[in-house]
Parts: C-alpha cells; sequence; structure tokens
C-alpha cells in the first residue's frame, strides 16, 4: 500500500485530505508542521508528501527544501491558498513535483498524488522508465521494433490525433495508452478507461455517455458517463472491435462531433476528449465481412501502432525477465536472485501465446515457488518445457530462418565487442561510454543488461 503524509496545521484540512486518500486506497500519515514531517520522514517510508504552504516552526517551502536535500526520491505536492504564480514557480524550481491551490477538485488532487506515485515507482524501478525523450510507464524495451514505438509515442503524445492501438492480448496495449496521454498536454487532466468486451450490450450506451435520473429503472441519479469524465482528458476504449453494430453508430456520431446526449436526456453535451482505442482483432477484416463499419474505422485508424508478440521481440527477454523477477523479489519479500541459463534459454525459445502478461503471471508464480535462490528448470512447469521441446521438432520450414537467425546472431555479437571495447575505453564510466556511442545512459544500461555486462 502506497504511503502519503498529509502535512498541514489546519485539522479540518487534514481530515479532509486523510479521508480522501485513504478511500483511493493510500496509507496516510499526518503532521502539524515541516518538522513533525521530518520526524515521520525519518523513521517511516514515505511515497509521497502532500504539504501546505503557510505553516508554523517550519513551512511548505523549508519542508519542501529539506525534503529534496535528505530524500530526493520523494515527491512533494504544494498545496496553498496562498500561492502566486511566482510561488508556484519557485516551489517547482526547488523540485517540487506539482501544486495545487484552495479550493481544489478532489480529482484534481487525487490525479496528482497518482502520477506523484507513479513517478516515485519509477525511481524505485530500474529500467522500467526511460530516461529519453520520453515516460514510458512500466513499458521494457530495447528492441528494434519497441524503439520505433516509442519514437511513435513521442511524435503522436503532444497531438489531438486519434490512435488505433493493435495487438495480441497481453502485449501492452494499456501500458501505451499510458504512455501517449503522461506524455500529452493533457496529462494533468483524466485518462478514463473502458474495456468493451466487459461491458453488457444493454449498458454500453449508459456507460458512455451517461444518463438522467428516471431514463430507466433503477435510475434513481442523473450519472455522467466515460466521455464526460474524460472531458480535457484521454478515454480509451480497449476491445473497441467488440462494440455491437447500433454502438458504433453512436460512437462514431460522438467522434464527430465532439457532443452527445446522455440516456433519457435532450441536452447536447459538448465535450473536448483525446481518443486512444485498441483492439486484438483484425478490424480491416471485420470491416470486409460486415463486423465492422467501415466509416467508424477510418474515424479510430487515423495513426495505428501495431504492437508486436513477445515472439517478435525475443531481444526484450532478457530485459523483461530482469524487471519482473525484480518486482516480484520485492513484492514477495523472496530471496531470488534470478534464474540460471538453461531456463533463460527456455524462455527466449518459448512462443509466449499469451505474450507479457503471460511471463509476468509465470515469473510471479516461480518467485514465490522457487526452491533455492535461483529458478531452475525444476521450477518450471512442465508444460512450459513440453512446449519448446515441441517447438525443438518442427520441420525446417516450420522454423524462423537459419539465415536470419545466423545474421541476428553475429549482428548482436558485433554490437556486445563494441559495447566492450568502448567501456574499456571509458574505464567503465557509463556515462562517458553513452556518450560517445551516441546512447542515453539508460539505454546503454538496458544494452548491457542484454549482454550481461553490468558490474
Amino acid at each position: 500500500m502506497n504511503r502519503v503524509l498529509v502535512v498541514d496545521d489546519e485539522i479540518n484540512m487534514q481530515v479532509v485530505l486523510r479521508a480522501m486518500l485513504k478511500k483511493e486506497g493510500y496509507e496516510v500519515l499526518t503532521a502539524r508542521d515541516g518538522l513533525e514531517a521530518l520526524k515521520i520522514l525519518a523513521g517511516t517510508e514515505v511515497d509521497v508528501v502532500v504539504t501546505d504552504l503557510k505553516m508554523p516552526r517550519l513551512d511548505g517551502m523549508g519542508l519542501l527544501e529539506r525534503v529534496m536535500e535528505e530524500y530526493p526520491s520523494t515527491p512533494v505536492i504544494m498545496i496553498t491558498a496562498h500561492g502566486t504564480v511566482a510561488t508556484a514557480v519557485d516551489a517547482l524550481k526547488k523540485g517540487a513535483f506539482d501544486y495545487v491551490t484552495k479550493p481544489f477538485e478532489q480529482d484534481e488532487l487525487k490525479n496528482v498524488v497518482l502520477k506523484a506515485v507513479k513517478t516515485r515507482r519509477l525511481s524505485d524501478e530500474e529500467f522500467v522508465a526511460s530516461a529519453d525523450d520520453i515516460d514510458r510507464y512500466g513499458i521494457v524495451g530495447a528492441s528494434e521494433p519497441m524503439v520505433e514505438i516509442f519514437e511513435i509515442v513521442k511524435r503522436v503524445a503532444p497531438t489531438t490525433t486519434t490512435i488505433l492501438i493493435s495487438g495480441e492480448t497481453g502485449t501492452g496495449k494499456e501500458l501505451i495508452a499510458n504512455a501517449i496521454h503522461i506524455n500529452s498536454p493533457r496529462k494533468a487532466n483524466p485518462l478514463i478507461k473502458i474495456n468493451c468486451a466487459a461491458i453488457a450490450e444493454n449498458l454500453m450506451e449508459s456507460e458512455l455517455f451517461g444518463y438522467e435520473k428516471g431514463a430507466f429503472t433503477g435510475a434513481v441519479v442523473t450519472k455522467p458517463g466515460r466521455f464526460e469524465l474524460a472531458h480535457k482528458g484521454t478515454l480509451f476504449l480497449d476491445e473497441v472491435g467488440e462494440l455491437p453494430k447500433e454502438m458504433q453508430v453512436k460512437l462514431l456520431r460522438a467522434i464527430q462531433e465532439q457532443a452527445f446526449e446522455r440516456v433519457g436526456g435532450l441536452k447536447t453535451i459538448k465535450v473536448d476528449v483525446r481518443l486512444i482505442t485498441a483492439t486484438n482483432r483484425n478490424l480491416f477484416q471485420d470491416v470486409k465481412e460486415g463486423r465492422f463499419r467501415e466509416d467508424l474505422f477510418y474515424r479510430l485508424n487515423v495513426l495505428p501502432i501495431h504492437l508486436p508478440a513477445l515472439r517478435e521481440r525475443k531481444d526484450d527477454i532478457p530485459l523483461l525477465v530482469s524487471y519482473f523477477v525484480d518486482r516480484f523479489r520485492k513484492k514477495l519479500a523472496r530471496d531470488i536472485e534470478g534464474l540460471d541459463d538453461e531456463v533463460l534459454d527456455l524462455f527466449i525459445n518459448y512462443d509466449w501465446p499469451g505474450n507479457i502478461r503471460e511471463m509476468e503471471n509465470l515469473l510471479e508464480r516461480l518467485v514465490l515457488m522457487a526452491r533455492g535462490q535461483t529458478i531452475t528448470l525444476a521450477d518450471v512447469p512442465g508444460e512450459i518445457r513440453q512446449a519448446v521441446q515441441e517447438q525443438a521438432l518442427l520441420p525446417p520450414e516450420k522454423k524462423p530462418s537459419q539465415f536470419k537467425e545466423f545474421i541476428r546472431t553475429h549482428t548482436e555479437e558485433a554490437e556486445r565487442q563494441l559495447l566492450v571495447r568502448c567501456l574499456e575505453e571509458c574505464g567503465g564510466n557509463v556515462t562517458r561510454a553513452a556518450q560517445q556511442l551516441g546512447l542515453s545512459r539508460k539505454g546503454l544500461q538496458l544494452k548491457m543488461i542484454k549482454y550481461n555486462l553490468r558490474k
């Protein structure tokens, strides 16, 4: 559970913030001023500090300076009724994560705290976020296909262009949507998500567009829909290919006009929403076969992003393994060092039909159940080992091209030798070596993991 420290000399404000944040699932600590907050920080790990500006003894700005000096990875959010633009800028210059001014909307503060928690998580979990130009937010990868996708995310995030993300189940489509939103000018506003496959057909319209009180039996209050909640932000429609035909028509109108009516309502509601959709279906084929509207498809497919299956980006498997093992080792409090070489080879040769989600679930199980400090072949489920054996028995025409494999292997060996030579020339200084190679520091670190060059 993430822990938030609320610092405010007004008891009423403490009570309000504690109740609001506890409802969101946070553990909440409170302090009356900066000095009391520092005592708590000295003995307790805190994920986010939310502090008032004006307080006795040590004010919010003084607390900010001390936190940045002593706990630099802990985000600080400033709350003040006395703030000016100059004060806010000064706080941001001194390292504040963000600020809100009283009176504030609860959703505004919730979103800022959530972003701060994610940022803290990224600083704790090495190799999750890129040190390049974009925040990847949980996307791990250094293979050529993923580098291309990161470049696309960087270019499209600042725009309002509608995005269609395609890929097999478990490839990380929602993570790409998160990355686009968090790198966009809309990042301070909501990212609203809905899985179209998980909503009953008769409820889909009210979920998307909301309903008025009395619109149907059980509608005892007016409820806004997902489009309305996403105003000024981003709406992510996952599994959009599962929308029934009738809803496809209504969605098309909402996209075209950026307007809709609630179920049972007469008032047209205007919204400003950036739309990102995702599907594991071949929508083009669905259009040809009449299952999906052609006009809607082209409205959604303004800029397509296709996520490769894990079997198509096997260069990333060592990175993903390293990330998940470390994550679950911490989460489950298990003294696990990693996988032995035989298991890693097995993972590289396995096709991963469930993609990254399958790997994530499997590694959580292995970290939990491993009999020693290193995960061995004996720990791996028999069906995984059997699948790899059966793959090895396939006829040559059904296996990957030997020529392609030869080229890949020799290219990687040349890259590895280049990295080794450059690191030696730079005396092991990663920053200097990265500069010489034209890579970011994090990019070089990822390649060092890939080729087992980390010290």
